[in-house]
């Protein structure tokens, strides 16, 4: 099991994955196919983060913020990668501040911008998200414990001692008095 996955509970493929399920909503937006303000642009804002979340209440990772923020750190990659895909389309607009700049430092600039304003966004949707989710996880019950897979892992690792060498009496009795008959 890699430290990854022993950290935020589901192995990276699965992280970019979850990420992803958020990604569909760049490009719709930058491509104005979906108006915001309409029921479908708020499921496409919200949707993605919601199921992070239900991810993580149902996985139970050791660290359930962390898992999320990385989740979020992700769709940050991947919503800056969707701006500058359809940087022409979308944001390729002059800034009125920056009109004495050559244009293609000027566009440079506005491209740069762009990235880092989407990896914090993503950062801050990943920190809003795993709020929520470990305010969820701490009202929850906590889940039955598994009697079978505990002691299954005990019968396996050469480190724990089995149950049967720690309650033997057979040393024992050979050390105690014998009581008279």
């Amino acid at each position: 099991m890699s430290a990854g996955r022993r950290t935020l509970g589901f192995s990276w493929p699965a992280l970019v994955a979850l990420a992803a399920l958020a990604a569909p909503r760049v490009a719709l937006h930058d491509l104005d196919v979906v108006p915001e303000g309409t029921v479908v642009a708020a499921l496409l804002a919200v949707g993605p983060p919601l199921c992070w979340v239900a991810a993580v209440l149902w996985r139970r990772p050791p660290r359930p913020f962390l898992t999320i923020v990385v989740i979020g750190a992700l769709y940050g990659v991947f919503l800056a990668a969707g701006h500058q895909v359809f940087w022409d389309s979308s944001l390729g607009m002059d800034a009125p501040g920056l009109a004495g700049l050559e244009p293609g430092a000027r566009e440079a600039l506005l491209r740069a911008a762009a990235v880092m304003s989407s990896l914090v966004t993503g950062a801050m949707v990943g920190v809003i998200a795993g709020g929520v989710a470990v305010l969820l996880d701490r009202v929850r019950p906590a889940p039955p414990r598994r009697a079978g897979r505990f002691l299954a892992k005990r019968r396996s690792d050469p480190r724990i001692p089995s149950t049967g060498s720690l309650f033997t009496t057979d040393g024992c009795r050979e050390k105690l008095p014998q009581s008279p008959q």
